[in-house]
């Protein structure tokens, strides 16, 4: 694509009159995100499937109603290798106009099982404002996401009126959470209707509650099941025990070769980026994640660096004997899911082959492994060099009144490599509404008010200021 010709800022009455309207839709906004949040859409197979259906027909309805698109659908995708469809999406588009461009506004409406809910102060599914917070399950991811990208519609469409003549796509997807199992598939289906010059994938977060932030990094995922054998049916622990090597030890001597003494992965093979990252401290790292007094953080080098350029590896899930249970016995196996988070450049392939070599390698006592549901996610870099990256900067610093940081994330949206290579000359410009207290995926999920405010403005002026661009 060509750079874009003429001005790339709209006229400022035109400006202040979108960010009035942007304030005056705010309370709008957000009792429709209340609604949303109401809706407990998990795509986990255990949980009620309809519940995703209604959710994709209230967004369908508030698309619908901004007036813009020429077509709103509610579509599904098959899954590849499967007989299923994956979680129903929302579709909608508008021609551009006038050699205007054309912009794709993602985000998903599936979120987390909420987890125990005695853990959550109010209930998960009753969006409840403290604080200057609203609290619920998917209130900032990845509903804010959502309704970010509609409030600025909204307040775009009722200041400009007629003379807008960008070109506006957006992806409401059904299954971030679970894997976006159907989403290459979904691409490939729909590859006309979602092609765009620029990409905004709302899904990320941002430096502080009062800072914005550009993810220009996002390290990728590899996700499997290791199960571990040790014998053929379990036995007395007292009567063999002191001879027979069970299942549970070898899985614990074998997870502990994962990590050196000071935490830090521990994997031939698992590379690391040499970047630099802005300066963040221990205090701010014990205040964003809640580490108790007394423990230290782990692995070395710069804070930021462990967490955006190197890997990790958290085991997330252990099949064994529960406690109520317990019995003198021997257990012949164990089954663990590792979630192994990797450094910007190295493809998700390698890194599941080397961390499979690496256990092999390691496992004690001659004990028997298997590898099964593996699920691997490419990282991502973004190339910072584009009209559209220095457009949303600007954007963001006028949205929020504060200059943007450029951002790593540790944590992985894996499908954006599959946008990559779709649209290969398309922009992904990727922001969020979270801040580091939203805790996304766990309980007590909250969305700072103020951050989703200059969300909407930062993406309502990015939308004004893409209208006045001609390709």
């Amino acid at each position: 694509m060509t750079s874009p010709s003429s001005s790339v800022t709209a006229p400022g009455d035109i400006e202040a009159a979108v960010t009035a309207a942007v304030s005056t839709g705010i309370p709008a906004a957000l009792s429709d995100l209340g609604t949303l949040v109401r809706i407990p859409g998990v795509a986990w197979p255990a949980f009620d499937q309809t519940q995703l259906v209604r959710s994709a027909a209230a967004i369908s309805e508030l698309v619908e109603a901004t007036g813009v698109f020429d077509s709103v659908r509610v579509l599904r995708a098959a899954i590849p290798g499967t007989d299923e469809v994956g979680q129903p999406a929302i579709l909608a588009r508008r021609a551009a106009r006038n050699g205007k461009p054309t912009i794709l506004l993602y985000a998903h409406h599936d979120v987390q099982p909420p987890g125990d809910d005695e853990l959550w102060e109010t209930p998960p599914f009753e969006p409840t404002v403290r604080d200057g917070r609203l609290y619920g399950r998917g209130a900032a991811d990845d509903k804010a996401g959502i309704m970010a990208h509609i409030a600025s519609i909204r307040a775009v469409a009722e200041t400009l009126g007629d003379d807008l003549d960008l070109g506006i796509a957006m992806f409401i997807e059904g299954e971030e959470e679970y894997g976006s199992r159907s989403f290459a598939q979904f691409l490939s289906d729909n590859e006309d209707a979602l092609r765009a010059d620029a990409i905004v994938v709302a899904d990320s977060g941002n430096w502080d509650s009062a800072t914005p932030g550009l993810t220009v990094s996002l390290r990728g995922a590899v996700r499997f099941t290791l199960t571990v054998r040790t014998l053929d049916h379990a036995s007395h622990s007292g009567m063999f025990g002191g001879a027979v090597p069970d299942a549970m030890l070898a899985t614990i001597r074998l997870l502990n070769t994962l990590w050196d003494e000071n935490g830090s992965v521990a994997v031939e093979g698992l590379t690391v980026r040499d970047a630099a990252t802005p300066e963040y401290s221990e205090e701010t790292l014990r205040d964003e994640t809640g580490l108790l007094p007394g423990v230290t953080p782990i692995g070395d080098g710069t804070i930021l660096s462990r967490i955006w350029n190197k890997p990790s590896v958290t085991v997330i899930g252990v099949d064994a004997t529960s406690v109520a249970a317990a019995s003198n016995t021997l257990a012949p196996e164990t089954t663990v899911v590792l979630s192994c988070r990797i450094a910007p450049g190295q493809s998700a392939d390698d890194a599941y082959a080397a961390l499979q070599t690496h256990l092999r390698a390691h496992a004690p006592f001659g004990a028997e492994l298997s590898f099964s549901d593996a699920d691997l996610g490419n990282p991502f870099l973004v190339d910072t060099s584009g009209w559209a990256v220095g457009l949303v900067r600007g954007a963001m610093e006028d949205g929020y009144g504060t200059a943007p940081v450029d951002l790593g994330i540790g944590g992985s949206i894996p499908f954006i490599a599959d946008l990559v290579e779709r649209f290969p000359g398309a922009e992904i410009l990727v922001t969020g509404v979270e801040d580091p207290h939203s805790r996304a995926h766990s309980p007590n999920e909250s969305l700072h008010l103020d951050t989703f405010r200059h969300a909407v403005a930062t993406e309502a002026l990015l939308l004004t200021r893409m209208n006045e661009i001609t390709l």
